[in-house]
């Protein structure tokens, strides 16, 4: 966000749209088809959404263990229409280009751009497409079974001689890896990627059915030294390591009641996907992954709060048949895949796919309590304190689900900020027994 070095605020004061129920009614009659009035946006969201054509975009910085100090850029182009088109009470945006370009100190680097169009030429239909290019070297495995969730452990100085550190917190654990094990669960990823979906709405728009195909290029390479991951593919614990393709079509079924898909005020939002992935597609192996989720959003206390939000997820995923082991922290969703457990949009506490297993169960409870509203040249800004609980688990069996033993917490402290309604930038700190992360990205976690 390049904000101008002259800052001039101008506090928003709130006020109530008056719409009444036969300009609704209107409204609705001049659309090409019924859209439910649950799907409308809120008075308040309506009357800060800009229109026509803008842009929205941030240089990106980041530090942590893994990836060291990241800068890039990360933004979006948003063609948003006039007022008087009937669809834009009803969609956060007419079309979205996102456009991501990162780099850290470490070598991590991404080029990635993604286009949305909602309700594509008028119809029903809905079209996504992305493709781009990742390399990252410093991502981590800790096995890819139930295994994964022993708490760390270590000799003092590699010297088997002295009693083992136990629960050991995670940068204690990284520090103690030295010599031919500075690398032990380390590996690098490279992979180019491209996906294509499409939706088409049911019930005026409430129900989604849609269909999608995706293919990847990718090179997985260990480190000189002793590595888990080399040890496991060597023993046939895994498949994956080295070169492959990955060739899969895509299915899936979405229920979505939300008023505005960015930042939610109410509705439910429930999905269940399949990825099926197959040499006769030109794939290196087969196997099938399934995904549910659902997420909720109520306001809460709207007398006292002008926007007060409870949010809450619970998925649960599982990989079939002869799957790669990467392919088991990448979980489709129709909004964008969900990255293991671990990391930003699960448990925010723990390292990126610090935990890995067939199935997947994950789980996070939000309250978006907004504080308070601005305008700057133009822009729109709201500002929420965010609070939340992450949980999650990985299990080989489904007889494991409910085993408490199988789950691991974390809790923190998160900034929104919404930029024109639609941008979401996202400051969270999380904490959990093993580690503590910060995170800015876009985007809520859920």
């Amino acid at each position: 966000m390049l904000l101008p070095t002259k800052i001039i605020a101008q506090v928003v004061m709130d006020s109530t749209l008056n719409v009444t129920l036969e300009d609704s009614a209107s409204a609705s009659a001049e659309l090409p088809f019924r859209i439910s009035d649950v799907k409308r946006l809120s008075e308040e969201d309506l009357s800060n959404k800009r229109e026509g054509s803008y842009v929205t975009g941030v240089p990106e910085f980041s530090s942590d263990p893994l990836n060291g100090f990241g800068y890039g850029v990360e933004g979006s182009i948003y063609f948003n229409g006039k007022k008087s088109d009937p669809f834009f009470a009803f969609t956060p945006y007419r079309k979205k280009l996102d456009i991501v370009l990162f780099n850290t100190t470490r070598n991590q680097r991404e080029l990635m751009v993604k286009l949305d169009i909602p309700y594509i030429f008028n119809t029903k239909w809905r079209l996504r497409v992305e493709g781009g290019y990742e390399s990252n070297p410093n991502l981590v495995y800790f096995g890819n079974t139930q295994s994964s969730l022993n708490p760390l452990s270590y000799y003092p100085n590699g010297d088997s001689s002295q009693p083992m550190v136990n629960n050991a917190k995670y940068k204690d654990y990284k520090n103690s890896l030295k010599g031919a094990n500075e690398n032990y669960n380390g590996y690098t990823k490279q992979e180019f990627i491209f996906n294509a979906s499409v939706e088409h709405s049911f019930f005026d728009g409430k129900v989604r059915v849609l269909g999608g195909y995706e293919f990847a290029d990718f090179t997985i390479s260990t480190f000189s030294g002793n590595s888990l991951l080399q040890k496991d593919n060597n023993a046939g614990r895994i498949i994956g390591l080295n070169y492959g393709i990955i060739s899969m079509i895509q299915g899936g079924l979405v229920y979505d009641t939300r008023d505005l898909e960015t930042d939610p005020s109410k509705g439910i939002f429930a999905e269940i996907t399949d990825e099926f992935s197959t040499t006769a597609l030109g794939s290196k192996y087969n196997f099938n992954k399934t995904v549910f989720q659902i997420k909720g959003y109520q306001r809460l206390l709207p007398s006292v709060f002008k926007k007060m939000i409870l949010a809450g997820r619970f998925g649960m995923g599982y990989t079939a048949w002869d799957a790669p082991f990467f392919e088991y922290q990448d979980e489709w969703s129709s909004e964008g895949s969900i990255e293991g457990l671990g990391g930003a949009h699960t448990i925010r506490g723990y390292k990126q796919g610090r935990f890995l297993a067939r199935g997947m169960t994950f789980g996070n409870i939000e309250l978006r309590t907004r504080f308070f509203q601005t305008n700057i040249y133009k822009q729109h800004l709201a500002f929420s304190a965010v609070p939340f609980f992450d949980f999650g688990g990985v299990w080989d069996n489904f007889k494991n689900v409910a085993n408490p033993d199988n789950y691991r917490f974390g809790e923190g402290m998160g900034l929104r900020i919404a930029w024109n309604v639609n941008t979401i930038l996202r400051f969270d700190y999380a904490v959990s027994k093993e580690d503590s992360q910060f995170f800015f990205t876009f985007g809520h976690s859920f």
